[in-house]
């Protein structure tokens, strides 16, 4: 569990990073909303003036061909009007619903300006196009109503407007969750990695104060020192801490996605299984190792990998079988090969099925019989469960299965009775 200092820096983290997230989503929706406004206000103002410039241009084309000005109509008298004005600014010529009034503006042929409208109270966009009758210049007028080019801009900076703030919102809700979700994982990771230094601390100062301790008593009392005794001891503990750290280094490379270092080979997987077996028929006469379940089986692979995950099973159902363990190996197609290996022990309780395949666990003592048949105490160094052991060695197990593409999973054993272990990892 975090601590309180922990929870109040991973919420002010949290705080942050929202705070950050919504800063930026919102100056990007406000540069993007201020983008399509103007956007759209251009596109929908040159749509008008184009239209107007048109039929401004026909005016004036009928005009040159020496036809006069002709007689001006417009087809919605409240959005357009025309004129003809002369270059002293007198009109000569308008639309019926302009008739008699002034030029609605002083224009050069070719320019346009928004003016207030001689019909109504809008404005109007007026686009001057230029015309000769003879000797004399005329400007043709063109004005068309854009007070809709104004409304579609404001209904569009409106919805922004009530829009922005709900996506804000949106934006800052689903930041801090995912910060929140995030972070959870970091606090996780982090007790995770204190847990770990604390245990591996832990179980590198066991083997080095049983070493102390008895090099200080055959210190006090040489004359009572057995040194057969003390050097049996030393052994056992330093192969105790040699195993240990390997495991470490192992794990570590693991965490680095470099527990592969020697690259991919095709390894013979029935035959790490079976050297695993007679290794442990020689190390555990007191228990059964049936192997007659293993047939070829061959995966691309680092062996020395594939040797620890064997190995690691194999000592893992030797410490806790009662009488009996198995291995089995198969292609069962599909491009996968399966280990099993099984014992008649206590077996794994249904709820810690997963949590033993987590570092530096080990399940009470129904599961772990340091003194019981098989490898035993020997054995439980290097094993994942159990009081005799370091906690890694089913962790190890997982790392080496995933590391191959493979997995690995733990239940009960049908035929002996005890845990069943079963590895699919992908045919070679």
């Amino acid at each position: 569990m975090t601590s309180e200092r922990d929870e109040r820096r991973l919420r002010a983290v949290r705080v942050r990073a929202t705070a950050v997230a919504v800063l930026a989503v919102a100056l990007a929706l406000i540069a993007a909303g201020v983008g399509l406004v103007v956007g759209l206000r251009t596109e929908l103002s040159g749509d008008v003036r184009d239209a107007a410039r048109e039929r401004a241009s026909e005016v004036a084309r009928v005009i040159e061909a020496g036809r006069g000005v002709p007689a001006l109509t417009v087809s919605a008298p409240d959005e357009e009007f025309l004129q003809v004005v002369a270059a002293d600014g007198t009109v000569v010529a308008a639309s019926e619903n302009v008739a008699g009034r002034p030029a609605a503006a002083r224009l050069e042929p070719g320019e346009s300006a928004t003016v207030d409208a001689p019909l109504l109270d809008d404005p109007f966009l007026v686009v001057a196009v230029g015309a000769r009758e003879g000797d004399r210049e005329l400007v043709v007028l063109d004005g068309r109503d854009s007070s809709r080019v104004a409304e579609a801009t404001d209904t569009v900076t409106w919805l922004l407007l009530i829009g922005l703030p709900v996506l804000l919102v949106l934006a800052a809700a689903a930041t801090w969750a995912g910060v929140g979700r995030a972070l959870r994982r970091v606090a996780r990771a982090e007790a995770a990695q204190r847990r770990f230094v604390s245990d591996a601390s832990h179980e590198l100062r066991s083997p080095v104060a049983t070493v102390r301790q008895h090099a200080e008593v055959a210190l006090a009392h040489p004359e009572r020192a057995d040194t057969g005794a003390l050097a049996t001891t030393v052994l056992d503990e330093a192969v105790r801490m040699q195993r240990l750290v390997d495991d470490l280094l192992l794990l570590a490379r693991a965490d680095e996605s470099a527990l592969l270092r020697g690259g991919l080979r095709p390894v013979d997987l029935d035959d790490l299984v079976l050297a695993e077996a007679a290794r442990l028929r020689s190390a555990s006469p007191g228990v059964r190792v049936d192997s007659t379940a293993v047939s070829a089986g061959r995966v691309n692979g680092d062996e020395e990998a594939l040797r620890r995950l064997v190995r690691n099973l194999g000592e893992n159902a030797a410490l806790h079988a009662r009488a009996r363990m198995a291995f089995g190996l198969s292609d069962v197609g599909d491009g996968w090969v399966r280990l099993v290996v099984e014992d008649d022990g206590a077996g794994v309780p249904a709820d810690e099925r997963r949590r033993v395949f987590e570092r530096f666990v080990r399940l009470d003592e129904s599961r772990a019989r340091g003194g019981g048949a098989g490898v035993g105490a020997r054995a439980g160094a290097g094993m994942g469960l159990g009081l005799g052991g370091s906690g890694l060695g089913l962790s190890i197990v997982a790392e080496v299965a995933a590391a191959h593409g493979g997995r690995v999973e733990v239940g009960v054993s049908e035929g002996l009775g005890g845990a069943r272990f079963v590895v699919t990892l992908p045919a070679g």
